[in-house]
């Protein structure tokens, strides 16, 4: 074999290698899963998990985050997870963007690739309680998903029974919505019927991390880790900003720890839908990320804690109602304030 031969044989062996170490581990090529082990080494860490840039820019730019100087950064499967320390505590942060996929997805890769004890999830809220106002921030016990529904054929009603519901996929325990109670029109005094007829809300399939695999488990009340929330109390003395430039709310806003809050990928600015969610669930705060990530936490034993600021009064009722593109920097501010403090109380 000539020279010339020998060469071009060995970069392609070289070629092939190269190419067979950079999927050693699948979709991880093995750079990066040298910087994650790096990473996990000095771990673990307190993850910090964020909807959109204008609620994550205020951490960023805060004189608590310093980014780790070696890897400030890992991007993986269309995130970045940024690496650094908040109040002395090591987090990684990601921001998943809008709705319940993304949510999911994104705190499902933190907690898969990384070392972490326990998530902080953060951002600002639609308001379902119309004693609260905008910048409060709120602090649920528990969440729930309220977007998996079973809609029930028109004609039926609660005593008939649902579509698969005999066999365990679907309940009428969680309850429903009947279209028929926001009818305009009436005949004889009552609602006439609606073909949009009733709306059950579902459950969630949860497959806990140490469970059988393929056996599922239900949750639609997901609790906030007990320790986290007591911790939690200790905020509600905190000081929050109550103006914009000169347009100023009229009372300081309050950190209050609330009974329940509610997420599903539907942006609510609808009065009747918000008054139904905090009479039938006594839901405060409504967003469309915080149950998804409540969810995966719930399934991977990880214990979370959501902080939501308000930023309008879903659907309107109110002077301020509808001034979210006022106060959501607003909101979003006095959201990180109370992350900062979290944290550092945690950490004490």
């Amino acid at each position: 074999m000539g020279s010339h031969l020998r060469m071009e044989l060995m970069v392609f062996l070289v070629l092939v290698f190269l190419g067979i170490s950079s999927i050693a581990y699948g979709a991880v090529s093995h750079t990066t899963m040298r910087k994650i082990d790096m990473l996990n080494k000095k771990g673990p860490y307190l993850g910090i998990v964020v909807p959109n840039f204008f609620e994550l820019n205020p951490l960023l730019q805060s004189t608590s985050f310093v980014a780790d100087q070696k890897l400030p950064y890992l991007d993986f499967s269309g995130r970045r997870f940024r690496i650094g320390r908040l109040e002395d505590e090591s987090v990684i942060i990601v921001m998943t963007g809008l709705s319940m996929l993304n949510a999911g997805i994104s705190t499902q890769l933190l907690l898969s690739l990384f070392k972490v004890k326990g998530v902080v999830h953060y951002g600002i809220a639609g308001n379902a309680d119309p004693q609260l106002q905008i910048g409060d921030v709120t602090i649920p016990q528990f969440w729930a998903h309220t977007g998996l529904w079973n809609w029930q054929r028109f004609g039926d009603g609660p005593g008939n029974e649902l579509s698969l519901e005999s066999f365990g996929d679907y309940t009428r325990k969680v309850g429903h919505i009947k279209f028929s109670d926001f009818n305009n029109e009436t005949r004889n005094g009552k609602s006439v019927p609606n073909l949009l007829n009733n709306v059950w809300y579902q459950p969630e399939e949860v497959f806990p991390v140490h469970g059988t695999p393929e056996v599922r488990q239900h949750a639609f009340w997901v609790p906030v880790n007990p320790k986290f929330f007591a911790v939690a109390k200790d905020l509600e003395d905190l000081k929050l900003g109550g103006c914009v430039n000169t347009t100023c709310l009229p009372r300081a806003p309050i950190v209050v720890r609330v009974k329940r809050g509610i997420s599903a990928s539907v942006f609510v600015d609808n009065r009747a839908y918000r008054e139904f969610l905090n009479s039938k669930f006594n839901a405060t705060s409504i967003d469309m990320e915080s149950a998804a990530v409540a969810l995966v936490c719930h399934q991977q034993k990880k214990p979370f804690i959501v902080i939501r600021a308000l930023s309008d009064l879903a659907g309107g009722g109110s002077s301020l109602s509808n001034e979210a593109n006022t106060f959501a920097s607003l909101a979003a501010q006095n959201a990180v304030d109370v992350v900062l403090r979290f944290i550092s109380l945690l950490s004490s």
